[in-house]
Order: C-alpha cells, then structure tokens, then sequence
C-alpha cells in the first residue's frame, strides 16, 4: 500500500527550524518530536538560510530564477522545432527545384 505524502505549511517549518537554532535541540530532536525525520529539518533550514523570502514556495510556484529558465526552455524547444521546418522546407524546394 502506497504511504500518503504529507505536506507541511510554511510556518510548521518555520518553527521547526526555530526548534533547532532559536531553542537549541538537535535536529533529531526535533524531528522525533515532530514525527519527522530529522533531515528534512536540516533541509528546509538551508532553505531559510539561503534565501529566505523565496524559502517554501509552495506547490507549483517557482522563483523568478526557474520561472526564466522554464521559459527560456520552451522558447528553445520551440526554436529548434522550428530550424526543423526550415530544414525540410529548403530541402523540399531544392528538389522541386531540380
């Protein structure tokens, strides 16, 4: 049977993290009391610490950094999409042309 993926809100690992550097525990501590695992907390304290008004954007929500580069992406893949058509075009008339 397939585990169901929980999903904590931004301020459960705000204070998560405040566990470990506000009250001293250790982030197995922490996480036992939590009934987490003790790296996650670990992980989203580099988040905060990072970047912290980007930190936990969400489901689906990205930073203006991958939002660029998903966009940049697609424009690629439809850019070479379209050098193919080209490709085949110029190829189609040098035939006919012959």
């Amino acid at each position: 049977m397939k585990k169901q993926r929980r999903n904590h809100s931004p301020e459960f690992k705000r204070e998560a993290v405040a566990l470990v550097v506000d009250q001293g525990y250790s982030k197995a501590e922490a996480g036992r009391s939590l009934g987490i695992n003790g790296a996650l907390i670990g992980r989203w304290q580099r988040e905060l610490e990072g970047d912290a008004s980007e930190a936990f954007p969400g489901k689906g929500k990205r930073t203006a950094e991958q939002q660029r580069i998903h966009e940049l992406e697609a424009e690629n893949r439809r850019l070479r999409m379209e050098r193919e058509v080209l490709k085949k075009a110029t190829a189609f008339f040098v035939k006919e042309s012959s």
